[in-house]
């Protein structure tokens, strides 16, 4: 059976800890991935409008044949929206897309737009309030269960909590073994904000470092299945990616516990240099160069 650990929200909700990644699943192909996923027992669906298969994820959700009640649905604000209009405009069009009539979750996708991603000063702090606004009449609508953001640093975190109406239930951050932000950790889960871990297996760059690959020897799991436990124990909800059912099923293995002094030996992995043919994507080459 699927791991089907659940977190609550700051709202009320509570989120299954595990969830899908989609992000780099064709639009073609992301129906079928989200079918295998409920098959295989996951519960938890993340896409973005920046994704460009919100079509077949929606897809995939209407046809799995498990009531819509029981499954989670994310969808993410485009990093270039910073108005009130432009974000308001962008969830009709994300439901439309979906086909569904509201999300389990609505994310900012991220501070600055992807072509000014941490290149300057500028946070767009009065922007992303407007932006916020939007999903706070979303969710007072029922159109959207709860509303957080993504690759919000501590400063971008402290405007919405210090000025808007709801408070973010998450923010979904670049985290893995070998990348663990633990001053941004730490203040979100004082904040009561949850941390969502996408790439908690570093699009398997992480696969072949051999300190990991002793650990997960020692609990006869994978590698992969080593990294996700540990984001999971830091009670951070992970997000692994991945078309493949057989990887939905190992990635979904996660009876075994961690001991402490490995997952302090884990938190201490040199960071990574490289994420290789993944680079590319904003977050990671700004904090790789």
């Amino acid at each position: 059976m699927a791991y089907d650990e659940r977190i609550r929200l700051n709202d009320g909700n509570s989120i299954p800890a595990l969830g899908l990644g989609t992000w780099l699943i064709d639009d073609a192909d992301a129906a079928r991935a989200v079918e295998d996923a409920v098959a295989v027992g996951y519960r938890h669906i993340d896409t973005a409008q920046a994704y460009g298969n919100e079509t077949g994820v929606g897809t995939g959700v209407r046809e799995c044949g498990v009531p819509r009640s029981e499954l989670f649905v994310t969808t993410k604000v485009a990093a270039e929206h910073k108005s009130y209009e432009t974000a308001a405009a962008s969830i009709d069009e994300s439901l439309t897309r979906l086909g569904l009539d509201h999300v389990d979750l609505l994310i900012i996708h991220s501070p600055q737009p992807w072509a000014e991603f941490r290149a300057g000063d500028n946070h767009y702090h009065a922007e992303n309030l407007e932006a916020w606004r939007a999903m706070e009449d979303a969710q007072a609508a029922g159109r959207v269960r709860s509303i957080g953001v993504s690759n919000f640093l501590i400063d971008d975190l402290r405007n919405i909590i210090d000025n808007a109406r709801v408070r973010p239930a998450v923010n979904q951050v670049l985290a893995h073994v070998g990348n663990t932000p633990f001053e941004l950790i730490d203040f979100c889960q004082s904040n009561d904000v949850v941390v969502e871990a996408y790439s908690p297996v570093a699009h398997g760059a992480i696969l072949d470092n051999g300190e990991v690959a002793a650990i997960a020897a020692r609990y006869d799991v994978s590698v992969a299945q080593l990294c996700l436990r540990y984001i999971l124990q830091l009670g951070l909800v992970a997000l692994p990616k991945t078309a493949n059912r057989a990887h939905m099923e190992q990635n979904a293995a996660l009876d075994f516990t961690i001991g402490e002094d490995d997952m302090t030996a884990l938190g201490a992995v040199e960071p990574l240099t490289s994420y290789g043919e993944h680079s590319f994507f904003p977050v990671f080459r700004t904090q790789l160069g």
